[in-house]
C-alpha cells in the first residue's frame, strides 16, 4: 500500500466515493490505502457529509506548516503485549479517536477515553495518560475531570496510593443511559412548550409531535440498554489447555 500524505486527486475520489454512497472500506479498497487511513480523513474533515477534497487538502497543509520541523518525542508505536502490531494499534487509537471527536467528544477527552478503553487494563494513572499522549498533566486533569462528570470513567486509588482513571464494564450502559435521560429533559420541556403554545396551534403541535417522538426512543434506548447489559459482562473464552499427550488415551507405556 502507498504510504505517505493523501494527495488532492486521492481527497477527490475520497469526496466522490462519499458522494456516491460508498463505504470507507471501498474507498480505501479503490485508492489502495488502508480503511482507517481513510476514516481519519474524513472525520477530522467534516464527517461524511460536510467533507470537502480542496478544504480537506488545505487544512492538512497549514497542519503540516504548523508542525515544529524536529520530530516530538514519543512518536513511534509503543510495543504491545499479545503479539499485537504496534502501528496497527496506534493507527487504530487515531481512528477511534477522530470517530469519538464526530460523535461530539471534544479532542483531549476523546484521546484519553481511547487510551484507557484501549489498555487492557482499562486504567491508567495521570502520569501515563500524560507520558501515552504526549500531553502536560493540566490536560489530562481537565479531560477526566469531563469524563468523570458525565459517568464515563471512575477514579480509584491503587495499592500505592496513586489515583486511576478506570473505564469499568459498564461504561456504555451508563453512557446510554445518561444520553435518554438527557432525551428525556427535552420530552418535558417540549410539552412545557405545548402548554405555553397551545397544543391546537401549528407550533404546539409540532412541540407534542417532537416529544412523541423523543419519548419513544428515550424508553426504547432505556430497555434495550438494560437488556444488553450483561454483553459488556462478557469474558474472553479461556485459553484451551494443553493437549494430552496420548490423545487416543491407551495409556500404554
Amino acid at each position: 500500500m502507498p504510504g505517505g500524505r493523501l494527495t488532492q486527486p486521492e481527497r477527490q475520489q475520497i469526496a466522490t466515493g462519499l458522494a456516491d454512497g460508498l463505504a470507507y472500506a471501498e474507498i480505501a479498497r479503490r485508492l489502495d490505502r488502508p480503511t482507517s487511513t481513510v476514516t481519519r480523513e474524513v472525520m477530522r474533515n467534516g464527517g461524511p457529509t460536510g467533507y470537502r477534497a480542496d478544504l480537506a487538502h488545505r487544512a492538512t497543509e497549514h497542519r503540516a506548516h504548523r508542525r515544529k520541523p524536529a520530530a516530538p518525542r514519543g512518536t513511534a508505536a509503543a510495543p504491545q503485549a499479545h503479539g499485537r502490531d504496534p502501528e496497527a494499534v496506534q493507527a487504530f487509537e487515531e481512528t477511534f479517536t477522530t470517530v469519538m471527536m464526530a460523535s461530539g467528544m471534544p479532542k483531549m477527552m476523546a484521546r484519553v477515553m481511547a487510551a484507557l478503553t484501549l489498555a487492557d487494563a482499562g486504567s491508567l494513572t495521570a502520569s501515563e495518560l500524560a507520558d501515552r499522549l504526549q500531553v502536560s498533566p493540566a490536560s489530562i486533569s481537565k479531560a477526566v475531570t469531563f469524563l468523570d462528570s458525565q459517568d464515563l470513567i471512575r477514579r480509584e486509588r491503587d495499592d500505592r496510593r496513586r489515583e486511576r482513571y478506570t473505564v469499568d464494564d459498564d461504561v456504555w450502559y451508563q453512557s446510554m443511559m445518561a444520553s435518554a435521560r438527557a432525551i428525556a429533559q427535552i420530552v418535558e420541556t417540549a410539552r412545557q412548550g405545548v402548554t405555553v403554545l397551545g397544543s391546537d396551534t401549528p407550533a404546539g403541535n409540532r412541540l407534542e409531535n417532537v416529544a412523541r417522538f423523543l419519548d419513544f426512543v428515550s424508553e426504547t434506548t432505556s430497555r434495550a440498554a438494560a437488556q444488553a447489559r450483561d454483553i459488556l459482562h462478557s469474558k474472553p473464552p479461556a485459553a484451551p489447555e494443553d493437549a494430552p499427550t496420548d490423545p487416543g488415551g491407551s495409556g500404554s507405556s
